[in-house]
């Protein structure tokens, strides 16, 4: 069974159904048994038979026997479209949509393979199967969905946790740039200040010197200061598309719990609660009007 690429819980499950279907087919093959036997015991009674006698006990025998293959057939067509319902049924509720090909059911080497396969390891593995009661196949609760988008919320309150620790990371470097280039700006002044003051050839040189170097620092901390900016818009932008992502799986989430069967029994109880105490309200009224 390795060949169809299986797991042991799907192989069970497929063991469980071609032991369904061997067990409708013997029983299907027993009521055809039967048709003949009841026809031996009822009409071949005599030694000899006319032709018109015989053909007519064929063609009983031929109704018969057609109906029970007929009904053998759509129940089969019939069951495998509830197994496909439950495939489908569990499928939808996680949003998947699942593909068949219906050309796969005549490949003759793929059922080659599971008639072998019926032959060998479903009878080996029958009598371990008979030993342990296996589960129906049962149907995904309705919290299955809601898990999800709870999860889905978690991530994405924890990425905009992230994001806005970033965010202020960024604003304080930010600030502090800001903070450096007026710092440069103000000694800048001063030094040109004083360097109007000053009268030697040499100092001159000197504060033209010192004067190069804070525009040097002045201009890095522009361009540090316009690179932190676009961070900070960048962060912003992610923010903001997180948040929006976290909205719209909290409605959905609200949505879902919305149509579960809790949620309408709860409103469903709400609705008597209330027509109950209006009720009450009115017959104390009546009370009180009497008095």
């Amino acid at each position: 069974m390795a060949d169809f690429g299986f797991n042991e819980h799907h192989q069970n499950e497929v063991i469980n159904y071609m032991r369904f279907a061997r067990s409708n087919r013997a029983l299907r093959l027993k009521t055809i048994d039967s048709c003949f036997q009841d026809l031996k015991d009822s009409r071949l009674m005599e030694e000899t038979y006319t032709v018109d006698e015989v053909s007519d006990m064929l063609d009983g025998l031929q109704v018969l026997v057609r109906g029970e293959v007929e009904m053998e057939l759509i129940n089969t067509a019939h069951t495998n479209v509830l197994l496909l319902r439950q495939l489908f049924s569990q499928a939808e509720k996680f949003y998947l949509r699942l593909q068949t090909d219906i050309s796969e059911l005549e490949n003759r080497e793929l059922l080659e393979q599971v008639a072998e396969f019926e032959k060998t390891d479903f009878k080996a593995n029958s009598k371990v199967n008979q030993e342990t009661s296996k589960p129906k196949l049962a149907p995904l609760n309705e919290g299955g969905v809601s898990e999800l988008l709870q999860k889905e919320i978690t991530r994405l309150q924890e990425d905009n946790d992230k994001l806005k620790a970033r965010l202020r990371t960024l604003e304080s470097q930010a600030m502090s740039a800001l903070d450096e280039k007026s710092k440069a700006e103000r000694a800048l002044k001063d030094l040109q200040k004083s360097q109007g003051d000053q009268q030697n050839t040499n100092m001159e040189g000197t504060v033209a010197a010192m004067q190069a170097d804070f525009e040097k620092t002045l201009n890095a901390n522009v361009a540090s200061q316009k690179d932190l900016q676009d961070c900070l818009v960048s962060a912003k932008h992610d923010l903001l598309r997180v948040e929006e992502q976290l909205s719209l799986a909290e409605k959905e989430l609200e949505k879902k719990f919305q149509q579960t069967a809790a949620y309408r029994n709860m409103k469903e109880i709400l609705t008597k609660k209330n027509e109950q105490i209006k009720d009450l309200r009115k017959r104390l009224q009546r009370y009180e009007s009497d008095e």
